[in-house]
């Protein structure tokens, strides 16, 4: 008996450090900041002026522009409010896995239509979220509420 209790110790996961912990929060806060900003600048500035700062923005539809600012907004939602509020906080990882495709998804984008000099910030976000993802996903969880 002894044993397999010795065993049961050793597969228990030590209790994340406070220096991770804050690290994912800190960049849970970021990348909100990020795609939420990102997400409201697409959806509420006129094409026009829209195209001026992302060349893109106006060679696609309207639609699909607006459609990319939601996706935006949801991540940037995602990626905090559940694990802030403690209500539904595997959807935070979800977000995380989300921004993650996404911004692997804008890196191919951007890089096919020469726009290498946006890469740095998709690779740094891409970064980021998969940071958040690991963390919440298993390092670092957050408990859901108890209602």
């Amino acid at each position: 008996m002894p044993e397999n209790h010795h065993v049961h110790r050793h597969l228990r996961t030590p209790a994340p450090g406070r220096a991770l912990r804050i690290g994912i929060w800190a960049a849970q806060v970021l990348l909100a900041f990020v795609f939420i900003s990102a997400g409201l600048v697409k959806l509420t500035t006129p094409i026009p002026q829209l195209a001026a700062m992302m060349p893109w923005a106006g060679q696609y539809s309207e639609t699909f522009v607006r459609s990319i600012a939601l996706v935006d907004l949801a991540g940037g939602i995602g990626i905090l409010l559940p694990a802030l509020t403690r209500i539904l906080p595997r959807l935070t990882v979800l977000a995380a896995l989300g921004c993650a495709v996404l911004q692997v998804i804008a890196l191919v984008f951007h890089l096919s239509r020469g726009e290498a000099d946006v890469a740095p910030l998709n690779v740094v976000l891409l970064a980021l979220s998969l940071f958040v993802l690991w963390g919440r996903n298993g390092k670092a969880p957050i408990a859901p509420r108890q209602f």
